[in-house]
């Protein structure tokens, strides 16, 4: 039994779709709220945590939605190749109300477009597991994350070159022209999308992947977590609550990360993403060892060293007055952090349940991580809002700092999910990590 690289690098590119587009969103759309059309940073923050709060009501619906889809193109391939051809033309027009300065008609097209695309992120996440034998999931994960990270990357760069302040006419500055950025992450979804939909045949490859010969498993065929044993029920809940408290420090420094660099060091939205690239090709590069050690030392430990790497680096970023070559250094290591949390703690989960459960507990994991970027926007904007409690930007990194801590806190608590993985077959499986 091989993995089919090649279709699963093809059916990966909806995955760099995706994060292509959740990139943009994460430093763009702030920037345009705040900056161009003068909404405060607390209000900015809760439209921010919007699209998670779609999520958590549309990503499982559409993802049970599509289980029962049956059309010629298959049934997760519908929902992509709609989902993203509606997301491109509303792109388009919201481009379009930046010129205008309509904040209504961008607002009501924002909304749109996080509805658009809750429509097929579900299903797309379920593509590759419905053509890949079980066994060889690891590796497919691996691929798909992996083309995945090339879509974030590609749209970090895109901003460095296009989101940039020029000077006005009284002596100030104002960013160019959004449009150029709107149309280039929107033209590199719809490419991405397109050549998936052209070169895969969903049913065909399904057939061909035996994806339905599922799955038998030593665990009992549990219905839910109500049956779980108490303590590896009480497990399953630190884990999910330590994954709520570093999504809380995580997602509060991206959604507020390009306006602190803008008010602190006073470099643009564009420069500043050079940053987030530093921590993704960081995380990117130690997947393959960060597989070896966990191997070693067990997911646990590896997480915990993770949140460790973390919170030191947001505990030291306080300090930091003025932008220098360390910045690049702690941003790497916050990558690193990230990914060693990131390669373990969904498979931790996975772990405490049955086969016929995975669905269900994914959707849970979601749940919490989803509700965590809900809850810190709106929290981080009330202590750094001047209209609130008013610290201003210094209390993004204090805040992530105290919030890290708590999750390895929580995360000692845990018991299980924590076998040793086996050493890995192949340097590719060291990549496997969650969407």
């Amino acid at each position: 039994m091989k993995l089919n690289t090649k279709r699963t690098v093809l059916i990966g590119l909806a995955f760099a779709s995706i994060l292509a587009f959740w990139q943009f969103y994460d430093q763009v759309i702030p920037i345009i709220l705040e900056n161009h059309f003068g909404v405060s940073t607390l209000s900015t923050n809760a439209i921010m945590s919007l699209d998670n709060i779609l999520s958590i009501f549309m990503l499982p619906l559409f993802g049970s939605l599509s289980d029962k889809t049956n059309t010629r193109l298959g049934k997760r391939t519908p929902y992509i190749l709609f989902g993203t051809l509606a997301a491109v033309i509303i792109m388009a027009a919201m481009a379009f109300m930046t010129q205008t300065k309509s904040f209504w008609g961008f607002f009501v097209l924002l909304m749109l477009l996080l509805v658009t695309m809750s429509i097929y992120r579900s299903p797309a996440v379920a593509y590759m597991p419905d053509i890949t034998p079980k066994p060889l999931r690891s590796k497919g994960n691996a691929v798909i994350n992996l083309v995945g990270y090339i879509g974030g990357i590609f749209a970090t760069v895109a901003m460095m070159f296009m989101v940039k302040k020029v000077p006005t006419s009284s002596g100030g500055e104002e960013y160019k022209s959004f449009i150029p950025i709107f149309m280039t992450v929107a033209a590199f979804m719809l490419i991405c999308v397109v050549i998936m939909v052209v070169t895969v045949n969903e049913k065909r490859a399904v057939a061909e992947g035996g994806a339905y010969e599922d799955e038998a498993d030593d665990k009992p065929k549990t219905k839910g977590t109500e049956k779980l044993p108490k303590d590896v029920k009480r497990s399953l809940i630190f884990i999910l609550v330590s994954a709520f408290l570093w999504y809380c420090a995580y997602n509060g420094v991206t959604t507020s990360f390009s306006r602190y660099f803008e008010y602190k060091f006073n470099i643009d939205a564009g420069s500043s993403s050079l940053y987030l690239t530093v921590a993704t090709v960081a995380a990117i590069i130690s997947f393959i060892p960060l597989g070896i050690i966990s191997s070693r030392l067990g997911r646990k430990k590896t997480i915990i060293g993770g949140i460790i790497l973390m919170t030191v680096c947001y505990t030291a970023l306080i300090f930091i007055g003025e932008a220098s070559a360390i910045l690049y250094l702690f941003f790497a290591v916050v990558g690193i952090g990230w990914a060693a949390i990131n390669v373990n703690s969904f498979p931790m989960v996975v772990e405490m349940c049955s086969a016929g459960d995975i669905g269900r507990y994914t959707g849970l994991y979601y749940s919490f991580t989803m509700a965590a970027q809900i809850v810190t926007p709106m929290l981080s904007g009330i202590l750094i809002d001047e209209k609130v409690v008013g610290l201003g930007y210094g209390a993004l990194f204090p805040y992530a700092a105290v919030f890290s801590a708590l999750s390895g806190l929580t995360m000692i608590f845990v018991r299980h999910g924590d076998s040793k993985p086996q050493q890995k077959q192949s340097l590719l499986e060291s990549f496997d990590v969650e969407d």
